[in-house]
C-alpha cells in the first residue's frame, strides 16, 4: 500500500500550526492509552500523532508487535491505519494538547493543567494501561519529582499507569528496539495481542 506524499511546508507555514490541536485517536476499545506530551508542529499540520519524520513511535510499536506494520503517519492517518490502531486497542492522546515546536517550551502551569485534563479522560475512557511518553513531563504534570520509568505504584483514575521513554528523535537514549521493549510490557499489562513482526 502506497502512502500519500506529505505536504512541503515551509518553517513559516509550519509555525502557523503553533497552538493548534491535534484529534484524540481513541474509542470504547482503547485498552492501552499512549499519552505524548504535546503534538510537534508538523504532527498539528497534519493531524496525525507522531506524525513528524523521525519520531520513533510508529516503528517501536511495530517492533513490539503491538500493530501488523509500520504506520507512515507523515501525511496524516488514513482511514485504514486509524481502524488498525484502534482494533489493536491502541488510543493515543496528549498531556497538553496544543502544539508547539518543541515540547521544552511548555511552562509548568500548562504541564499542570495537562495532568487535570488527562485524568478527566481516563476517568471516563478507563483503559486498563496508560503510558505516559516522557518522564520530565510526567514528574511536573504529577508532582513526582523521583518517579523512574516504567510501572508506577499509584494508578490514574483507576488505571495502570506506565511513565516510559519519549519516542521523539531528540531522546538519544534510545533505539527503536529498546522503546519496542517498554511498548510490549505496558501492552502486555493491557493484555493486548501479540503480532508476529
Amino acid at each position: 500500500m502506497n502512502s500519500p506524499q506529505p505536504p512541503r511546508l515551509t518553517r513559516a507555514e509550519l509555525e502557523q500550526f503553533n497552538g493548534a490541536t491535534v484529534d484524540d485517536l481513541l474509542d470504547e476499545r482503547s485498552r492501552l492509552l499512549f499519552v505524548g506530551i504535546n503534538p510537534g508542529l508538523w504532527t498539528a499540520a497534519v493531524n496525525a500523532h507522531f506524525a513528524r519524520g523521525g519520531n520513533r513511535f510508529w516503528p517501536a510499536l511495530h517492533a513490539a508487535g503491538i500493530v501488523p506494520r509500520v504506520v507512515d503517519a507523515r501525511a496524516g492517518m488514513s482511514a485504514v491505519d486509524t481502524e488498525m490502531v484502534l482494533a489493536a486497542g491502541i488510543g493515543i492522546t496528549n498531556l497538553v494538547p496544543t502544539a508547539s515546536a518543541r515540547a521544552d517550551e511548555l511552562s509548568r502551569q500548562e504541564l499542570l493543567e495537562g495532568g487535570a485534563r488527562l485524568t478527566e479522560l481516563v476517568s471516563r475512557l478507563q483503559p486498563r494501561v496508560v503510558a505516559m511518553l516522557g518522564i520530565t513531563a510526567y514528574r511536573v504534570a504529577f508532582g513526582r519529582r523521583d518517579a523512574a520509568l516504567g510501572l508506577q505504584s499509584e494508578r490514574l483514575a483507576g488505571s495502570e499507569l506506565w511513565v516510559l521513554p519519549n519516542p521523539s528523535g531528540l531522546n538519544a537514549h534510545e533505539t527503536v528496539e529498546s522503546l519496542g521493549r517498554w511498548y510490549r510490557a505496558a501492552a502486555d499489562a493491557a493484555q493486548l495481542r501479540n503480532f508476529v513482526t
